[in-house]
């Protein structure tokens, strides 16, 4: 059994609260935070939000400015940040945190009559394995730096729905959970290849070494690979032998089905389309369904434009503040436009801000003003967040049920249309991997729905918060988050345009579960 390197092990690295919140989220990203090369890693704007969600949420909770490091914890500062904390953990490890915020409680240190406790700002709805490591490393730090027990941390959260306390006790059980993490870390670290990619990656889309692992995953075959496989599945489908990309495909899709069906009715149903699907991405031929039949968008035989619909949202404040059409005519000769290309817009765009202090009722108004002017035209979307975003709107409105009814006639999911009427050789069917494999591009390099998020947030501050915007202010974040949310918009077009082709070129195909 491999020994844990300690402090007396040449190169043996140094533990920090940022290598273990890596680690908890997945041992290969803290092997390639530490070893990986610098250039193969993506910036992301999710880590850049985080930061702003817990700069709210310590505001609500300490409204003056903290203190800063050693000087202020002297002082008694309610709140101190920038302060390093050393010490040793098992086995002589060496360990480092930086506490995102201390907070001034009763009770003696060697600072005087006062001590701290260290803060934490959670995302997310609940305390995770991450948020109490983190807190119990931070906590065992700074006992032994302020001479003071250390009971109790406090996790911070919503700042914009209200601050939400939440006490944790650092007690011997996580404490033991700790030393048996660090210990677990520093072998990790110590290996001279990385550790495996991880059994679910559709979670890889936060990380900022995600572009290194899609290569050799790519590579590899590894199952998590083919669109539908998550790490349950892909569980399942290793117990059975089967354990890359080429096996799924060359497997028997009615015995696998039997197989599958022991873990519940769910697996034995979907086992046919996940060979389909793998063979698909194998051959990188595109091939019908059978779960659809006849053309995937019928509602366009006739129409004589389209609407097509995006939303931009803050989920965390439950905001959707952007609505966004492109207004798309049939051509005279009855034809479609085409997908666009490089750069390219097609039709008029129409963005909606829907700015809280207005309320909803204006935002419905201009929404239901837009859609009445096009009776007849379909209004596409990608994904079901549109639709009840806007049918829950139309209710909290005092829509009637009649007017609902004919609203919803009205809106076509093209995600579904896909998935029911199509097999793509693809690893994900959202909107970015499909278009993507369509050869559209968007018009910013770089850009997605976190970045954008992060524009709204950074505009709302530089406008003035709560007061009406000047046009001074709809400056260049405003255009930034204006020209992703109408490149979203052409993107379905790209997907849609694709379907009407095939629609009008190819004859069904074999089904999904052959």
């Amino acid at each position: 059994m491999p020994q844990t390197p300690d402090a007396a092990s040449p190169g043996s690295p140094v533990l920090t609260d940022r290598l273990l919140r890596s680690w908890v989220r997945c041992r290969r990203r803290a092997w390639l935070d530490l070893h990986g090369a610098p250039r193969e890693r993506l910036w992301s704007a999710h880590r850049a939000l985080a930061l702003d969600d817990q700069l709210r949420s310590f505001q609500s909770l300490l409204p003056q400015r903290p203190g800063h490091g050693e000087g202020a914890c002297r002082e008694g500062a309610p709140g101190v940040v920038g302060l390093r904390l050393t010490g040793t953990g098992p086995r002589g490890l060496r360990l480092e945190a930086h506490p995102s915020l201390l907070e001034r409680v009763e009770g003696p240190s060697r600072w005087g009559a006062h001590s701290y406790r260290p803060v934490l700002a959670r995302q997310g709805r609940r305390l995770t394995r991450e948020h109490r490591l983190q807190l119990a490393l931070w906590g065992r730090l700074l006992q032994e730096h302020q001479r003071a027990p250390v009971p109790h941390g406090l996790v911070v959260a919503g700042a914009d729905r209200g601050l939400e306390r939440e006490r944790l006790a650092l007690g011997p059980s996580l404490q033991r959970q700790l030393d048996e993490s660090l210990e677990r870390l520093a072998l990790d670290l110590a290996r001279s290849e990385p550790p495996p990619l991880v059994s679910d990656r559709k979670k890889c889309t936060l990380c900022s070494w995600r572009g290194a692992c899609d290569q050799i995953a790519t590579a590899e075959g590894h199952l998590s690979e083919v669109s539908g496989i998550g790490g349950k599945r892909r569980e399942l489908l290793v117990a059975l032998g089967i354990t890359s990309l080429d096996e799924l495909a060359a497997a028997d899709p009615d015995r696998l089905a039997e197989d599958l069906a022991v873990h519940s009715e769910q697996h034995r149903e979907v086992a046919p389309r996940l060979v389909a699907q793998a063979r698909v991405q194998q051959e990188g031929i595109p091939r019908r369904s059978g779960q659809g039949a006849g053309p995937a968008l019928p509602e366009l035989s006739a129409a004589p434009g389209v609407l097509l619909y995006d939303i931009e949202s803050d989920p965390d404040a439950r905001d959707d503040f952007l609505h966004g059409l492109v207004r798309l005519e049939r051509g005279a000769d009855g034809r479609w436009p085409g997908a666009p290309g490089p750069g390219e817009s097609l039709g008029s765009y129409q963005p909606l801000l829907a700015l809280q202090e207005h309320g909803e009722a204006l935002l419905w108004r201009r929404l239901s003003t837009l859609l009445a002017r096009y009776p007849d035209w379909p209004v596409l979307h990608y994904g079901e967040t549109e639709s009840v975003a806007l049918l829950r709107l139309a209710e909290r409105q005092g829509a009637s049920e009649r007017e609902r009814e004919r609203l919803r006639a009205r809106l076509v999911d093209v995600h579904q249309r896909l998935r029911r009427h199509w097999l793509l050789p693809v690893n994900s069917y959202g909107l970015k991997a499909v278009a993507g494999w369509r050869g559209f591009t968007w018009s910013q390099k770089g850009v997605d729905g976190a970045r954008c998020l992060l524009w709204w947030r950074q505009w709302r501050e530089g406008s003035g918060g709560p007061r009406r915007p000047s046009r001074r202010a709809l400056g260049r974040k405003l255009q930034r988050i204006f020209r992703y949310n109408q490149d979203d918009s052409l993107a379905t077009w790209a997907v849609v345009r694709w379907l009407l082709d095939q629609d009008g070129a190819l004859p069904p195909g074999p089904t999904g579960g052959d």
